[in-house]
């Protein structure tokens, strides 16, 4: 058996960095959700694959995402098209395009948030790390990281409990805090054992190994790399390309270069013999190549590595893998004696160098800005929400509030209960003081109604529903108790001092009371309409509820 892993490469300090994010899935653009239509199951299996299973070839399974994302807009199926969102986003991140996947993961991250969706939160969050990572923020990367795992429970896959652990691990080491990644590699792998991945646990081996190279640990790094090897020979796989550039370094930082030369021989072999293209694989590996080489002494073969290397360079403008030809060019005129060729080719390099992190940090600007604006966005839209859930008038709540929210609460509170309200004689006060008036009523009336629900209730919450009627809600209540309270409520509004305001005129309230517990859900506002209709026609200045009435007091 075979493993074939996604290497992603990243320019850090003239250093290699080689992170594995999963075996791979074949993409061959066939399947219904080329032409034909899928059910949901289907269509969240063929998800899952983009999600679990991360491909060599990103742009074909970038446009796999996009048709998997038609197809779940066909069904109707908002999770689906979302979760195929991230994948996009993931995809272009993967694929270079870092500021693009920025604009798009803010609205995969607020949907999944709004609407309770653990998993595709957890799956954001790693995404979002990634991206930090490539903006060189450690912190943000490592908070991140840090959510994903958090967030994962019983919806969680396999893959996901072992793989954000790695990826946390990955950003504690990031952060240089390789003793904390070491104990989340050591996590990870325990659980890749306990649920029989060894395909992830190869890979975790495999980011464990080169977390310890990275942090200069050679002797640890070249340990965990065996241990790698022994693994993959107990179960069957070849060791894959990638893999073998990973063991190549730790050879080269322990001094041992004639069998990193051969382990970088057998690395381009199977790179050539596999499906895999990546532009900057084959450069890579070739650049490790001559590093093995030169360590050796043998400078004609290093030279013909590097030269080779540089050619695909140049072919496929691979322009921070040239930077390290340049760098290694110059090591090896040095370690040949030739020093004057070694000063220009590092003059070169440091023009290169220069010139690489310039364009880094254009592009990090322009990721940052793109995370900017669109946080901008999503305030301005968040703003522009709540806004349309607010009455003007009074502040509170208005009806649409009320509409999304009772629902749910329906569904999970069988102790809710809710009062209508209605202010009594409210049209004398228009006739006679003036409108203006009136709303200066209607507005101090929700003060009051609002500060002393709050006081009985911090769950509660009172809605505007029009004109000078308004709508409490109380959660876990007997209907008895919650009547006593809106009551004490209704006092507070006859107590209150009006007459600056209403010159003499009184401002009383009446309250209709209904809960789930006498009623089923379609008729719980219409029997609290009912019962204040029953307090309007009883006198006014009082709460009604089925079975008991309040008098005024």
């Amino acid at each position: 058996m075979e493993l074939r892993a996604n290497a992603e490469l990243t320019f850090e300090s003239g250093a290699l960095i080689i992170l594995i994010l999963g075996p791979a899935l074949p993409i061959n653009g066939a399947g219904a959700e080329g032409g034909g239509r899928l059910d949901a199951e289907s269509l969240s299996a063929a998800l899952l694959e983009l999600e679990d299973e991360i491909n060599w070839d990103a742009e074909a399974m970038l446009d796999r995402a996009v048709r998997l994302e038609r197809q779940a807009r066909l069904l109707g199926n908002e999770l689906l098209a979302t979760r195929a969102r991230l994948s996009q986003a993931n995809l272009r991140m993967r694929a270079g395009d870092v500021a693009g996947a920025a604009q798009r993961i803010w609205k995969v991250h607020q949907w999944a948030v709004d609407n309770g969706a653990r998993q595709l939160t957890a799956r954001t969050h790693l995404v979002w790390s990634n991206i930090h990572r490539h903006l060189g923020d450690p912190a943000q990367c490592l908070e991140h990281a840090v959510l994903s795992v958090e967030l994962l429970d019983e919806t969680a896959t396999d893959h996901m409990r072992v793989w954000h652990r790695v990826k946390l691990a990955d950003a504690l080491a990031f952060s240089h805090s390789i003793d904390a990644a070491r104990y989340r590699f050591e996590q990870a792998e325990r659980l890749a054992i306990e649920y029989g991945r060894q395909d992830l646990r190869l890979a975790v081996l495999n980011n464990f190994a080169y977390a310890e190279y990275a942090a200069g640990n050679h002797e640890q790094a070249e340990r965990v790399a065996q241990r790698l090897q022994r693994h993959a020979a107990e179960h069957g796989f070849e060791l894959d390309a990638s893999l073998l550039d990973t063991i190549g370094l730790i050879e080269i930082g322990r001094g041992r270069y004639a069998e990193a030369e051969h382990t970088l021989e057998v690395c381009i072999e199977r790179h050539l013999a596999g499906r895999e293209d990546d532009a900057d694989a084959l450069p890579e590996y070739l650049l490790t190549l001559t590093r093995a080489q030169r360590g050796l002494g043998a400078y004609d073969r290093a030279q013909a590595s590097l030269d080779a290397c540089r050619s695909l360079c140049v072919e496929r403008e691979l322009a921070d893998v040239l930077v390290r030809v340049h760098q290694e060019q110059a090591e090896l005129h040095a370690a040949r004696g030739e020093f004057a060729r070694a000063y220009e080719v590092h003059k070169l390099f440091f023009t290169a160098f220069t010139n690489l992190h310039s364009r880094q940090r254009e592009a990090q600007a322009r990721t940052r800005q793109a995370l900017f604006e669109t946080a901008e966005a999503r305030q301005e839209a968040e703003r522009f929400r709540e806004q349309a859930r607010r009455d003007p008038l009074t502040g509170l709540r208005n009806r649409r509030y009320l509409d999304e929210q009772l629902p749910g609460l329906i569904d999970t509170d069988p102790g809710l209960v809710v009062a209508i309200i209605d202010l009594d004689h409210f049209k004398r006060i228009n006739d006679q003081l003036s409108h203006d008036v009136g709303d200066q009523v209607l507005v101090q009336v929700a003060k009051l109604l609002e500060t002393e629900l709050a006081a009985v209730s911090k769950e509660a919450f009172v809605a505007r529903l029009g004109g000078e009627e308004f709508v409490m809600v109380m959660p876990g209540r007997s209907v008895a108790q919650a009547a006593a309270e809106f009551d004490g409520i209704r006092r507070a509004v006859r107590r209150y001092d009006w007459g600056t305001l209403t010159r003499g005129l009184p401002v009383t309230i009446s309250i209709g009371v209904a809960g789930l517990a006498e009623t089923d859900s379609d008729n719980l506002l219409s029997l609290a309409d009912r019962n204040l209709y029953a307090a309007k026609h009883a006198g006014r200045d009082r709460v009604v509820h089925r079975g008991a009435r309040a008098a005024a007091a």
